[in-house]
């Protein structure tokens, strides 16, 4: 069974930061791609930013040159700093590890990051 373990969410004021963690574990060697998704009330389920094994990144083009994804292939951790956070930013964040041979995917609770304005 894979568990993803977050943290780091809270509230902030506008233009300040936030780094969100989110571990994995269970009994997978390695995981493929990381990433997270954000959701706002009434709103879809949206991609945020992606990291893979190699470290090649992507991010949403709301979020591009303030936010940064980065992992720990040996803590198997996925990282999120924010940078520059506006109130549209306000969300629940959930991570994702995909992982085995059919790039299963496994989610995170979830964590709030509210910014004040």
């Amino acid at each position: 069974q894979v568990q993803l373990v977050e943290s780091g969410g809270g509230l902030v004021q506008a233009g300040g930061s936030l780094r969100l963690s989110c571990a994995a574990s269970g009994r997978i060697f390695s995981f493929n791609n990381m990433g997270w998704y954000r959701q706002a009330p009434g709103e879809q389920r949206e991609l945020v930013a992606a990291v893979t094994t190699g470290g090649s990144t992507s991010y949403a083009d709301s979020v591009k040159g303030r936010f940064t994804i980065s992992r720990d292939n040996a803590k198997n951790t996925v990282y999120l700093q924010m940078r520059s956070l506006k109130a549209e930013d306000t969300a629940v964040y959930l991570c994702y590890a995909d992982f085995g041979a059919r790039f299963s995917r496994a989610w995170g609770q979830g964590t709030q990051v509210t910014v004040s304005s």
